[in-house]
């Protein structure tokens, strides 16, 4: 995302890759979601604190407390990450990017600290997520199993996109094994 080592990056129609150092900051603040594989939560703020620090450099964000609730943390809204598991913590992740409401969403990992239940859960927020808000949700997993639920699966190696394969009947998550 900061400078691209060869070619273009076409977002949106916008070829970002020629962004200005400002203009970059503006677009990912206002355009783009981040679910890391670390939490990067501020921990001395709440749960809820820390999904609404995210609402506020964005246009269009969703509630932070209704997005908390369906990550299931609806009852750990005041506690700080340090009271947290490491799923909890995952889940205050992704509701902070999720209520960002951008037009792309990239998932590192999301479910890599959760359990089968809660995994599912999460991705099916995210695919509904998606459909709703009309938002690009990119999910980089090494977990193959989940390929039947996305609309298209780009493979890479070596930092290369080698396969590109379109998928017109995703499978129901809840379908999904792993």
């Amino acid at each position: 995302m900061d400078s691209a080592t060869s070619g273009h990056v076409i977002i949106d129609g916008k070829d970002i890759s020629k962004f200005k150092k400002k203009e970059l900051t503006k677009y990912r603040r206002e355009d783009i979601g981040f679910v890391f594989q670390f939490y990067n939560l501020v921990p001395n703020l709440t749960a809820l604190e820390n999904v609404e620090l995210a609402t506020q450099i964005c246009k269009r964000p969703l509630e932070p407390k209704a997005i908390l609730e369906k990550v299931g943390l609806g009852k750990r809204l005041k506690n700080f990450p340090s009271q947290l598991s490491g799923g909890e913590q995952q889940r205050v992740a992704i509701a902070r990017a999720i209520a960002k409401n951008p037009k792309l969403l990239l998932c590192d990992e999301p479910t890599g600290a959760l359990d089968y239940k809660t995994g599912k859960q999460i991705l099916q927020l995210l695919q509904d997520t998606c459909r709703k808000e009309k938002m690009t949700v990119i999910i980089i997993t090494h977990n193959s199993a989940l390929t039947p639920m996305a609309d298209r699966v780009i493979h890479f190696k070596n930092g290369t996109a080698f396969d590109i394969k379109e998928n017109p009947n995703p499978t129901p998550i809840s379908e999904i094994e792993w």
